[in-house]
């Protein structure tokens, strides 16, 4: 951008934002002509995406501020009126431990506001799972929370919800997106004091907060087990700074299972001191819970990320105590409810199972086993939730059992539409006490389904795009596998290609056939001769690629050697992949 337009930006931002912290930071920059830092903030705008907003937090339009959520609002606040009487909406609003997180959901609520939109906003911090509920429990048309989930702490982020409790899926997230981008100059609020006596400003708390837990606990499978053995589990636990200590101690203890917390990662902080990524999928993020683990003999550690959507754990393997995988957690929670409902005869004849195309097939097998339908969906949970409204659509539809993703999300209930960190830590607790009383370790039950099933490795690496140039560099790597796409991975063959953005496989011989009935996504996935998978797609959040790579073995061979095998096929492939990254 030349410097005359960039300058021109910059003022024009200025004369917008109204919060000093913000339009100082501009100010400064201009004062100081840094132009690269001013060109980063101003080269493109942070756009309302299918997923949200998501950015560092500054002044500048390409961060995330006070006008960068006002505006996404007003977007919000326009589709909305124009899809229900203006006197019947009402939106609920969550927001988490970042840094100004509770001004950007006060913004966004004054915004609602001055539409003549009724806001019900939480007092203090909640978690996702608790906003999707809120949603559905309150009747709202739509919901916002304000996180920006398992980033580094400089990012914040905005999420929007439909009335079912999910996050947007077409064609409202189309319309808001097409408002959103509409909007232009400054953005009509309400002061607090005024939307409230109005009545457009309703504070919220208990009275969520009460069904939320009650939901959460109800999903115990074997309450009879929990009562009288949950005082023996001892389980170290740890929100990252963020939100789950609240409902998931609550949710434990009345269940009367002990949690110890890691007292440095308590208490909610936005700068999240401990850790350089606040999310449980990072080994680093669970040392402190594993020291503490290992020092108090827990029989359970576990983690939620800052908006308790995430849940990472690990548990005693041996001498020492092993992280599990997020594949591996949804494969032992599908196993354990299946098991569970087959044994207690609430196993429906229609049940379903809804998984991402990334996620470990091993649940495939598992659930099949079951006589489950099995439904693959484009990953984000937003789409698992859409799944579930189709569902309840029709009147002998599919009962949903359980979904998830391989990036440690859980659904075990159709009470909350999204990602359920709360539910699943009980749940967790729960079919460890029962393996437990079987004289298992959860580990210990994996290995029998490695056993029956085969072994699988997954293993997910991302390449890094940042900046402008960055952005171009990521578009043409996809752009270059999708031109001229491997033959082989480590030496084995690619036998299909799944482009999920026109909707094609094409094999080895022929050309490509249109049979994948998804919504369009840059997605590319390459099927190997030997069954393993490779899939490249661009992260919808962060500036990045993922490749996510699945290994297996057949059924039945020695786990050591099915290990060594499938480990050995995933450190060539990752091999080659990094060099792709890397040339790009």
């Amino acid at each position: 951008m030349d410097e005359p337009m960039l300058f021109a930006r910059a003022r024009e931002y200025i004369s917008l934002e109204e919060h000093e912290f913000f339009r100082t930071q501009v100010e400064t920059l201009l004062e100081q002509r840094s132009l690269d830092e001013l060109n980063d903030r101003f080269f493109t705008e942070l756009a309302f995406g299918t997923g949200g907003l998501r950015g560092v937090i500054g002044g500048g339009y390409n961060r995330m501020n006070p006008y960068t959520v006002k505006k996404a609002t007003q977007g919000l606040a326009n589709y909305i009126k124009k899809s229900v009487p203006v006197a019947a909406a009402s939106v609920v609003i969550a927001y988490d431990c970042r840094n100004y997180s509770d001004l950007f959901s006060l913004e966004a609520a004054l915004v609602l506001a001055a539409n003549g939109i009724r806001a019900y906003l939480f007092t203090a911090l909640r978690p996702t799972p608790e906003l999707s509920f809120a949603v559905r429990h309150l009747k709202a048309t739509a919901g916002i929370v304000v996180t920006a989930s398992h980033n580094p702490p400089e990012y914040n982020g905005y999420k929007a919800y439909w009335g079912d409790g999910g996050q947007v899926v077409p064609p409202h997230d189309g319309g808001i997106i097409a408002e959103a981008r509409a909007i232009s100059g400054a953005v009509a609020t309400l002061t607090k004091e005024e939307a409230v006596k109005r009545g457009l400003l309703v504070l919220i708390d208990r009275e969520v907060d009460e069904p939320f837990i009650a939901m959460v606990k109800n999903q115990c499978l074997r309450p009879k087990l929990v009562k009288e053995q949950g005082g023996t589990l001892s389980v170290v636990y740890t929100p990252l700074n963020g939100t789950g200590a609240m409902p998931v101690e609550r949710a434990l203890a009345d269940l009367g299972i002990r949690v110890t917390f890691v007292p440095e990662q308590r208490e909610p902080d936005g700068n999240f001191p401990t850790v350089k990524y606040p999310n449980p999928e990072e080994a680093s993020a669970m040392k402190l819970a594993l020291d503490l683990g290992r020092a108090r003999d827990a029989d359970l550690v576990m983690g939620t990320d800052p908006d308790a959507d995430r849940l990472g754990i690990a548990a005693p393997d041996g001498e020492s105590y092993r992280l599990i995988t997020g594949n591996e957690l949804g494969v032992l929670l599908l196993d354990y409810i299946l098991m569970t409902r087959q044994e207690l005869g609430t196993l429906p004849k229609n049940g379903a199972f809804i998984k991402t195309i990334v996620t470990t097939e091993l649940e495939r097998l598992v659930a099949e086993k079951y006589g489950l339908l099995v439904i693959d969906v484009l990953t984000g949970f937003k789409y698992i939730a859409e799944k579930i409204r189709q569902f309840e659509s029709r009147p002998d539809g599919p009962v949903f059992l359980f979904g998830n993703e391989e990036s440690y999300g859980y659904l075990t209930s159709s009470a909350v539409r999204d990602k359920d960190a709360v539910s699943a830590a009980v749940m967790t607790a729960e079919l460890t006490l029962f393996h437990r009383s079987r004289g298992k370790t959860l580990m210990g039950r994996l290995r029998e389904l490695w056993q029956e099933f085969g072994y699988f490795k997954e293993t997910g690496i991302s390449g890094a795009f940042k900046g402008e140039a960055g952005r171009a560099s990521m578009q043409k790597l996809m752009e270059t596998l999708r031109r001229a796409p491997p033959s082989e991975f480590a030496g084995v063959s690619v036998v299909k290609i799944k482009d999920y953005l026109n909707g094609t496989t094409k094999g080895q011989v022929g050309g490509a056939v249109k049979d994948i009935d998804l919504p369009s996504s840059n997605v590319l996935q390459f099927f190997l001769e030997d069954g393993s998978l490779v899939t490249a797609r661009p992260s919808g959040t962060e500036p990045k690629i993922k490749f996510y790579v699945s290994c297996r073995s057949k059924a039945g061979m020695p786990l050591e050697a099915a290990a060594a095998e499938a480990g050995r096929k995933s450190d060539a492939i990752i091999t080659q992949v990094k060099k792709r990254i890397g040339e790009s």
